[in-house]
């Protein structure tokens, strides 16, 4: 499929790495432009630093590397959206709206931005929430997700941009560090068990929470990019789901592989916005529309995130 040249905004986060190596991998290298406020030495395509808030400075590297196709990923999440709330959402909504108007101005032709499990607030159904549901969240993230996509399909609809959407669960990988968000947990638990054999939760033993691992996020994103646009039904956000754990689920699972692993708790103030989310996720809308399908369960997931971080331990890299 011709997508032109692809930017990803936010490349240096925990999705932005892995998104950039699978769109190389795919398109080419010469395809694709990763771009962030700040720089890594993770990726293997020409890196353009952008402060995505800036939309002239976006411009430019737009109309330098010809880019038809945006990622738009930059996004402060939600435990650290509490501490600097106005700025959260100053950010996460100004990047939006500079990437959908230059869609609207025919600047560039097709944008993923991701939604999340934020959206969700107490008064959602906790068990298999349906694509259309009460959406009353409480932290400036999940405020500023659902804003945004009501803004997708707005854009969508008075002006024809083509936006695509999913709503990410906790998402779990190992080659970055957590990014703020309140799943963290089930990335931090795995660098403990390897190097301390053991693991202080934020979260209590039984928070059930919606999770998925990162090669089924990133095959999520780029199979909504890559589907016919008659599929897309739904221009705010389609649900997506994996598996569904708990702290004390994942512990039980990771000990199979580590007997020597023990974990405890001490809930924080992330454990009330755990508490005002789903535990479980209906995302049948995905799999009708563009045949959305996860790969990956908590056994799997567990198996490989153990093997990977091994691997970068035995090659001396600093896995923390």
């Amino acid at each position: 499929m011709d997508t032109g040249k692809i930017l990803v905004i936010g490349a240096s986060g925990q999705v932005g790495i892995e998104l950039v190596l699978e769109l190389g991998r795919r398109y080419g290298k010469d395809q694709v432009i990763a771009s962030d406020i700040r720089e890594t030495d993770q990726h293997e395509v020409v890196f353009e630093k952008i402060n995505v808030m800036d939309r002239d400075s976006l411009v430019t590297v737009i109309n330098k590397h010809q880019i038809k196709t945006v990622y738009m990923l930059a996004a402060m999440l939600s435990a650290n959206g509490e501490k600097k709330p106005l700025f959260a959402w100053d950010l996460n909504m100004t990047s939006l709206f500079n990437v959908l108007n230059l869609a609207k101005d025919g600047i560039i032709d097709k944008i993923f931005w991701p939604s999340s499990i934020g959206v969700f607030g107490p008064s959602t159904p906790k068990l298999d929430v349906p694509q259309r549901t009460i959406t009353e969240p409480t932290t400036v993230y999940g405020i500023s997700k659902l804003a945004g996509e009501r803004w997708c399909e707005y854009y969508n609809q008075h002006f024809g941009v083509d936006v695509r959407s999913v709503r990410f669960p906790g998402l779990i990988g190992y080659r970055s560090l957590p990014g703020g968000g309140t799943t963290d947990y089930a990335v931090d638990i795995f660098y403990k068990a390897l190097e301390q054999s053991s693991y202080c939760c934020f979260l209590e033993s039984t928070t059930r929470l919606p999770m998925m691992y990162m090669e089924d996020a990133i095959n999520a994103a780029i199979e909504i990019m890559e589907a016919p646009i008659e599929n897309i039904k739904i221009r705010s956000s389609y649900n997506l789901s994996a598996m569904s754990f708990s702290p004390e689920e994942l512990a039980c699972e990771i000990k199979k592989q580590l007997p020597d692993f023990e974990i405890s708790y001490a809930p924080d103030e992330r454990q009330s916005i755990a508490e005002s989310w789903p535990q479980s996720i209906d995302d049948s809308n995905a799999q009708k529309d563009w045949n959305w399908q996860s790969k990956y369960d908590i056994k799997s997931l567990v198996l490989i995130m153990i093997k990977e971080l091994r691997k970068r331990t035995t090659n001396n890299v600093t896995i923390y």
